[in-house]
């Protein structure tokens, strides 16, 4: 959640006073105040866990696209791993420190801040939007829809898995 917030905020996509600073992980992150977004990276954010939990997620991917012409800025691509041995109850997993997760979460948050000094300011208007990449196996709230994986036209492509 930390880390969408950081892109939504530094890219511009809410306005900067939609945002509260929190101190979190040893870092001044940024947490939206915007209720409907709030309501929405919940509901978002539940799935992605309960299909962490059950090793049924790939990624996450946040998609910046411009509002009047649909077309796609940006691709943010958060490749998701999760411990194999681990069972559902804990068992079997393995044991990380606080200090550890805290380590990757900063990992995260400065190098999304680092990418952001090397890109363009965004000139129009944008909007976002959230696609999941789960195990063909997972079961997916009705409400969903697929997507196509919106990539950036006339850049390079990654190749196929």
């Amino acid at each position: 959640g930390y880390s969408i917030n950081s892109i939504l905020y530094q890219r511009g996509i809410y306005p900067p006073e939609s945002f509260n600073s929190v101190n979190q992980y040893g870092l001044r992150m940024v947490v939206t105040k915007d209720n409907g977004l709030t309501a929405y990276l919940d509901n978002v954010l539940s799935q992605v866990k309960e299909w962490l939990l059950n090793k049924n997620l790939q990624k996450l991917v946040l998609v910046v696209t411009d509002v009047e012409t649909k077309a796609v800025m940006e691709r943010w691509v958060f490749n998701m791993e999760t411990d194999q041995e681990a069972q559902l109850d804990g068992r079997g997993a393995k044991e990380k420190s606080l200090k550890e997760i805290q380590h990757e979460i900063q990992a995260v948050i400065r190098q999304i801040t680092a990418s952001v000094t090397f890109l363009p300011l965004l000139e129009n208007l944008c909007t976002f939007d959230l696609l999941i990449y789960a195990n063909a196996d997972a079961v997916v709230p009705q409400s969903w829809e697929e997507s196509d994986p919106k990539y950036i036209n006339n850049a390079a492509q990654p190749a196929a898995a």
